[in-house]
């Protein structure tokens, strides 16, 4: 039998793996940022060994649970009309990718535990792209602000979103008032100074 006969079959296993690591990692560290490597080999029906010899260190996990999710979430959003009022659009695409923070931050607590602030940047620059484009037609119809870089702009949405997962993990906010709150204050934001 050739070489590569023999090495498919395990490179097909080693790619389930992954994904079933991936997936357990993503659901166990999405319900407690503080879920062990043991609890995702586990729920990945792999042993430890098997989840380190794709995973070194639980930072390398982490990450690669957080650009799942992040890559997931970035696919659904595909699906969000951001056609018309660049406003409308604003606070359906918040709206949208609300859910999607609020799903996974515990897994961005675990990250934050583990991950660089610039890597964590890095992995939401998919996303962030899209609102990029978005808030530069909001600029374009006058609808958003132009004083302000739409790098700048972009960001404040990332941090009012983030900071909304903070207030709930804190109990100082629920999940069903966060979109509006968000949407609230990032229009408020972006609107042109009289």
């Amino acid at each position: 039998m050739p070489p590569q006969a023999r090495t498919s079959p395990r490179r097909a296993d080693a790619q389930r793996n992954i994904a079933a690591i991936l997936d357990a990692a993503v659901t166990a560290l999405s319900r407690d940022p503080e879920a062990s490597v043991s609890e995702i080999a586990q729920a990945a029906g792999v042993g430890r060994v098997t989840l380190y010899g794709h995973f070194p260190n639980r930072a390398d996990l982490v990450d690669a649970a957080l650009a799942k999710a992040i890559a997931d979430g970035h696919a659904a959003l595909d699906e969000v009309d951001l056609t018309g009022d660049p406003r409308a659009a604003l606070a359906r695409l918040i709206n949208s990718s609300w859910l999607l923070v609020n799903r996974s931050r515990a897994l961005l607590l675990a990250a934050q535990q583990v991950l660089p602030p610039g890597r964590i940047r890095d992995l939401h620059a998919g996303p962030a792209e899209r609102v990029e484009t978005l808030v530069e037609r909001g600029r374009q119809a006058g609808a958003f602000r132009t004083d302000l870089p739409t790098s700048w702009l972009v960001s404040v949405l990332h941090s009012v979103m983030h900071s909304a997962a903070d207030e709930i993990n804190a109990g100082r906010l629920t999940a069903g008032h966060a979109a509006a709150y968000i949407t609230a204050t990032v229009l408020a934001a972006f609107t042109p100074p009289a």
